[in-house]
């Protein structure tokens, strides 16, 4: 932010005070917004893409970063606030991935650690505290979208009782290490588990166990990554695709050609290394960088259907842990919706990963054993609204059950200097990056020539979460209050943007007080407002309506007949803000179709 005492005509000093925060990159085209104790702030502002696109063609950068979701914008962020000259390229728009295709838990994993405990194997300890410690700093690095979430786990024999709640409890303790980001696990008899989940199968049943874990909207989570970065100098661009890279006579990178997908313009990019974090196409970088080497990436698939909410409480999950093939299947709440699914099978690689009708049929069949109420075809919303997401795991060829790999991560140096981060999720995506950046300054340490400093990022925020304290006093109910009080926001409306956007939601009402039109739904259904929109183009680098409907809001996840009906009003706005031709909204209008097609439940597999 930078502030001002009092007056708006006052002259405004930047925050935070003798801080890397990129100046350079803010200007002030943003209405100021009153604080609590009276005095007003002016938002941070990011430059455009296309500023940011000119600077990628001129400058020589000490890191360029290829991928733009959880792990690439963190290794951006990571390098930032380092003092690297860090670019970052993502060749679809950010958190197009897997990143947008998570289950939106910050977990530890309870049931990692019952691997460990009875594998007696330290390395899977390991990577369960790293994640709990990991799930700590994301629920305090943004408070207003990461929340706790007490999910159920149904008990249905005696002899469970005692097992899970010595494994809950052992989960707790772990955790505690770390300090108590989470409320402590419980054991519920049946007419309490019944009372909070009434949609449970009561026959049989002896209780529950209540555990903590995280929960958040992923894509929300990664643009405010991007943002944050941007706002320590980073220069970030989408639609942004690696074509090759290009090495000097020793074999050390120094650049890399890269390509313009809205356009088609290619250009060179010139820096003294590479951090690949691509996620499920890492491999492919890797191979530009030697074409042979040997792939390590072995993708699996995590399914998701989304249905009506009074299938789960708005506020607990319920989840079993193991279902008849020893997956999970889960129930949570989200965004007004249940996210149901099983994790964990085998899958190829593609962007747009669709639940199969044996999936579809799997969670259909073990929803009935511990629901009251049997799902249908007909429960699914949007005619078989789902997703899937690929996790980039990293292979290991004695295992081929895709259960049974490890989620940790794995970083591979080069000595032509690309750094390839591999594997991991999206709670450790901090720790990700400072290994990566750890390694890259390792590799890369003749080249980097100026002083850089440790990791700093366990103890920092993102943008919207009142970092300094002026704003809403970290209370961000205060910010909804205002919403409501102060813009005449509605319930739903105020808490969506507040917890979309934390203190920057007050910037999207200031575009509803300049224009009272904005304040409307982008659909009847849903809270997602006009202003988004614009805020998107504006503050958020979206570039197509997809960006808008799929990533800045949720609709599309949510909603796609939802998503469909608000296409041509998302298509005008944009279109009239960003120039297009005829042709161009057109071509939008046909790519959010084949979009939502993709999100249709139940296709054959090939």
């Amino acid at each position: 932010w930078a502030f001002t005492s009092g007056k708006r005509s006052q002259k405004p000093q930047i925050w935070p005070s003798g801080s890397k925060v990129s100046q350079r990159a803010g200007h002030e085209k943003a209405s100021p917004i009153m604080c609590m104790d009276g005095s007003f702030v002016i938002p941070w502002t990011g430059r455009s893409r296309d500023e940011q696109k000119a600077e990628l063609k001129t400058e020589e950068f000490d890191m360029l970063v290829v991928g733009g979701g959880a792990t690439g914008s963190g290794c951006t962020w990571e390098a930032a606030t380092r003092g690297l000259k860090v670019a970052q390229v993502e060749a679809a728009d950010f958190g197009a991935g897997t990143s947008s295709r998570s289950t939106k838990l910050i977990h530890g994993g309870i049931r990692y650690l019952e691997q460990a405990v009875f594998s007696l194997d330290y390395g899977i300890f390991k990577l369960v505290l790293e994640a709990l410690q990991e799930r700590g700093f994301m629920l305090r690095s943004a408070p207003y979208m990461a929340k706790p979430l007490p999910i159920m786990i149904p008990l249905y024999t005696w002899w469970e009782i005692p097992y899970m709640f010595a494994g809950a409890k052992a989960y707790d303790f772990v955790a505690r290490v770390f300090g108590n980001a989470v409320p402590p696990s419980f054991f519920i008899n049946t007419a309490e588990a019944m009372y909070r989940f009434p949609m449970l199968k009561e026959d049989g049943l002896k209780g529950a166990m209540i555990y903590y874990d995280g929960q958040m909207n992923d894509t929300r989570m990664n643009i405010s990554l991007v943002l944050t970065a941007a706002q320590y100098g980073a220069c970030t661009v989408n639609y942004t695709k690696l074509c090759d890279l290009i090495k000097d006579e020793q074999g050390h990178i120094c650049g890399a050609v890269v390509e313009d997908t809205l356009n088609g313009e290619r250009y060179n990019v010139k820096c003294k290394g590479v951090v690949n974090a691509t996620g499920v196409f890492a491999d492919s970088v890797r191979q530009l960088d030697n074409p042979a080497a040997e792939p390590v990436i072995k993708p699996a698939a995590g399914v998701h259907v989304i249905l009506p909410d009074h299938f789960s409480p708005a506020e607990t999950g319920l989840i079993v842990p193991k279902t008849d093939d020893g997956r999970v299947l889960f129930f949570l709440p989200w965004e007004g919706t249940t996210l149901a699914g099983t994790t964990d099978s085998s899958s190829d690689i593609t962007m747009t990963p669709a639940p199969t009708e044996q999936e579809v049929n799997f969670i259909l069949k073990e929803s009935a054993k511990y629901l009251d109420k049997r799902i249908t075809r007909d429960d699914v919303l949007s005619a078989g609204a789902g997703f899937g997401g690929i996790r980039p795991l990293v292979k290991d060829l004695s295992q081929q059950n895709t259960a049974k790999l490890s989620r940790t991560h794995a970083v591979e140096a080069t000595d032509s200097g690309l750094v390839s981060i591999m594997g991991g999720k999206w709670t450790t995506y901090r720790r990700m990056a400072e290994d990566t950046i750890d390694q890259y300054l390792k590799t890369n340490s003749e080249v980097v020539s100026h002083a850089v400093g440790p990791s700093v990022t366990e103890h920092m925020s993102l943008v919207g979460a009142d970092r300094q304290g002026i704003v809403c006093g970290h209370k961000f109910d205060r910010i909804s209050v205002t919403l409501r009080n102060t813009y005449n926001m509605d319930k739903l409306k105020a808490e969506s943007l507040t917890h979309n956007y934390g203190t920057r939601a007050l910037q999207v009402a200031e575009l509803c007080q300049r224009e009272p039109a904005l304040k409307s739904r982008l659909h009847s259904k849903y809270p997602f407002i006009k202003a988004e929109v614009l805020f998107a183009v504006d503050q958020e680098y979206a570039m197509t309506v997809l960006d808008v409907l799929c990533r800045r809001t949720r609709l599309a996840f949510l909603d796609t007949e939802a998503a469909l009906e608000a296409t041509p009003t998302v298509v005008e706005m944009m279109g009239d803000k960003l120039g297009w031709s005829e042709e161009q909204r057109a071509a939008e209008t046909a790519s959010v179709k084949q979009f939502m097609q993709s999100m249709k439940c139940g296709q054959k597999q090939k």
